[in-house]
């Protein structure tokens, strides 16, 4: 199985992101360039292009988009998904990481850990999402899935 080796998120008409959101995106985007797992399947008898992939993450027209290319930037795949299935998703895991931004800074161990818990179950849900929705268009792992997850968070719901 392939692999992504660059990730580029089309974040300019966002507002400036919180301190918090800006730690989630860095912290997503190192551990998806030190492990991930991402291919292209087969369609319609044509050959695809084998990675490792550059991928562009963006939002048009409320669907996320999807840039495939080559390492030398030639075109693999583009897909577009609706954001309409993670939609109540994406706006859980912000309140519940908001919560948890909250907890860190004044509760004890055991409620951040509570809290921790719960924003973990929801992070997984987004990432169950995110795998229904690239099947047929890309495999990629839980692992992978997760940290696209929360990219597509920050691009959702910018700053």
């Amino acid at each position: 199985m392939s692999r992504i080796s660059h990730i580029d998120l089309d974040d300019a008409n966002l507002p400036p992101p919180t301190p918090e959101i800006e730690q989630e995106r860095k912290v997503a985007m190192y551990d998806l360039m030190e492990e991930n797992t991402f291919s292209l399947p087969r369609r319609d008898d044509r050959q695809v292009p084998e990675g490792p992939y550059r991928v562009g993450l963006s939002i048009r027209e409320k669907r996320l988009v999807f840039d495939v290319r080559t390492e030398d930037g030639g075109p693999a795949a583009e897909f577009h998904l609706s954001l309409s299935p993670f939609r109540q998703v994406v706006k859980d895991y912000w309140a519940i990481c908001e919560s948890y931004f909250d907890a860190v800074k004044n509760m004890p161990p055991s409620q951040i850990e509570t809290i921790d818990m719960a924003r973990r179950g929801i992070h997984n849900e987004g990432a169950r999402i995110l795998e229904e929705r690239l099947e047929g268009k890309a495999a990629v792992d839980t692992d992978t899935a997760r940290r696209l997850f929360t990219l597509i968070c920050v691009l959702h719901f910018g700053g």
